[in-house]
């Protein structure tokens, strides 16, 4: 067998047996990954909270036939400060689900990917108010879209291709992107959005995790979690696989 070192963020994990755990990974250059963690859930495991989920590491693999072995992991980052704050987790497994359900083995995005991910992990980890996670989630949603070939049409009707600037305009799922309100007329399924959304949205594709737009400032909670759900809506629609973390979020809601 070889082995290879790579950077990741543990998704999710399985119990293999009484000692041993199988960790489902997103690695910066070879995308989703499974490694054993052989004796994880031993006290005395030299792995032990490495393997904890919404934890990044730096770990040497042996590649194995069907499942690749952990033999090393140092942290990176256990974004310890989402474990004090039920909201961050929540959130935090969410997002994670999301790459587990768009992510690929072997994804020539794993980069960017990754990075998006750990960026998004890191700024819940340290957000003061829900507003702060939720603005970070939103990017990450809008984002990861953006990269997996999902990208929302914001400025220009699906429909007639005309520009929509400052008025109101519906937002279809279906067709992932914004309808003009003659367009529109008689589709009675598509949500209205206020231009102003859309330009929030705009702003959340478009910045980083660490700046901010005026919109950012202004944006409140309701505002937020409309965004939030429209975003989930049309990522649960896209997804082959159905989410679990989602019906826990409208559970704390």
């Amino acid at each position: 067998m070889s082995n290879f070192v790579t950077d990741a963020i543990n998704l999710k994990a399985y119990n293999l047996s009484e000692a041993d755990k199988i960790i489902v990974m997103y690695s910066k250059d070879r995308g989703l990954i499974r490694g054993v963690a052989k004796g994880a859930k031993k006290p005395k495991s030299k792995l032990g909270a490495r393997m904890d989920l919404l934890v990044a590491n730096k770990l040497m693999l042996y590649k194995g036939k069907n499942l690749d072995r952990i033999c090393q992991a140092e942290a990176l980052n256990t974004f310890h400060k989402t474990r004090q704050n039920m909201d961050k987790i929540f959130y935090s497994l969410y997002i994670t689900e999301v790459v587990s359900n768009f992510g690929v083995e072997g994804d020539p995005c794993s980069s960017e990917i990754y990075d998006l991910l750990y960026k998004a992990l890191e700024k819940i980890s340290n957000a003061s108010d829900l507003v702060e996670i939720l603005i970070s989630v939103i990017k990450f949603q809008i984002k990861m879209m953006h990269i997996s070939g999902f990208g929302i049409e914001l400025n220009r009707c699906l429909c007639c291709g005309e520009n929509i600037e400052n008025e109101n305009m519906y937002f279809s799922h279906s067709r992932g992107g914004v309808l003009c309100e003659k367009c529109n007329d008689g589709l009675t399924k598509n949500a209205i959005m206020h231009y102003k959304l859309r330009d929030f949205l705009n702003a959340c594709l478009n910045n980083d995790f660490n700046e901010n737009s005026v919109y950012d400032e202004k944006a409140n909670e309701k505002v937020c979690t409309v965004c939030f759900d429209l975003l989930k809506d049309y990522i649960n629609l896209h997804s082959s696989k159905k989410f679990n973390s989602t019906n826990i979020l409208q559970e704390i809601k």
